[in-house]
């Protein structure tokens, strides 16, 4: 299925900064309720989902208005500030640039939706110059108004005039991923930095499923039909463990590519389809 628009998440996808939103929103927790972050309270409560959801998780709903402003500003204002501490990793992801110059030569269109509120938007067309292929007023991003990252994805559809059932969503968060497939995207290609990969290498599934991709491409590229036949079985049996853990059906296809945003460090990106 060829796409006819991109819809890009951006942090932890175009930008990989996901250690200082977690330094950020521990700063806000322990304000809030006295303690940090888990760990699962970010894969399954934080990541890719609008301040105002984060606070108020964090306040048992109990934040007001004024509240919600206050510290959804703050968070912010701890975030960049950790940003412009670590100079070395503040830059786009290698490779987006030209894949960006490729989408506007091939007039594919494309915009950015995010959980990121105005004034980090603005931080980053301003550091990253993001204005040289998108419009500011086309970025989709958290201006209080949206109940979740669905209904950015549903604008950003909008924005680039292109239905979703036609549209590639690129997406770093288990929430995100949720929300594209929810919005009806039907073409999610999901980024995993390296340290996420070697984390995810470390369970049980992660060993096995990298076991059973290296040797299905061996027997592929060597023409063995029946260990090509075994590696597809048991790729069943991974499909349901991944429905499982994600509550989708999805269809996972290894890339080896993405226009040069897979970086020389192995990062993986998995295109998926349902």
């Amino acid at each position: 299925m060829e796409y006819q628009g991109i819809i890009f998440d951006f942090n932890g996808t175009l930008f990989f900064d996901n250690d200082k939103h977690v330094k950020a929103w521990n700063e806000i927790s322990k304000i809030l309720r006295g303690k940090e972050i888990t760990l699962e309270e970010l894969h399954t409560k934080l990541n890719g989902t609008p301040n105002i959801q984060n606070i108020l998780y964090f306040t048992d709903g109990k934040a007001t208005k004024e509240e919600l402003e206050k510290y959804s500003q703050k968070k912010e204002e701890y975030y960049r500030q950790f940003c412009k501490e670590d100079t070395e990793k503040f830059h786009l992801v290698d490779g987006v640039c030209e894949f960006f110059d490729h989408l506007k030569e091939k007039d594919i269109p494309f915009t950015i939706a995010s959980a990121s509120i105005k004034e980090n938007i603005d931080f980053f067309i301003e550091s990253f110059g993001l204005d040289r292929w998108i419009k500011p007023e086309d970025i989709v991003y958290d201006d209080g108004t949206y109940e979740n990252k669905i209904a950015m994805f549903h604008k950003a559809a909008d924005v680039i005039g292109i239905d979703m059932k036609d549209i590639r969503i690129y997406e770093d968060s288990n929430s995100g991923i949720r929300n594209a497939y929810d919005a009806g995207c039907e073409q999610i290609v999901v980024i995993c930095d390296k340290e996420n990969e070697e984390e995810f290498l470390k369970t049980e599934l992660g060993s096995a499923m990298k076991e059973c991709i290296d040797n299905w491409e061996t027997y592929l590229s060597s023409g063995y039909r029946d260990g090509v036949e075994r590696c597809y079985a048991q790729w069943q049996v991974y499909k349901l463990a991944i429905k499982q853990f994600y509550g989708i059906e999805y269809r996972f296809i290894r890339e080896n590519e993405y226009y040069g945003l897979v970086t020389e460090t192995g990062d993986w990106v998995y295109k998926v389809k349902i």
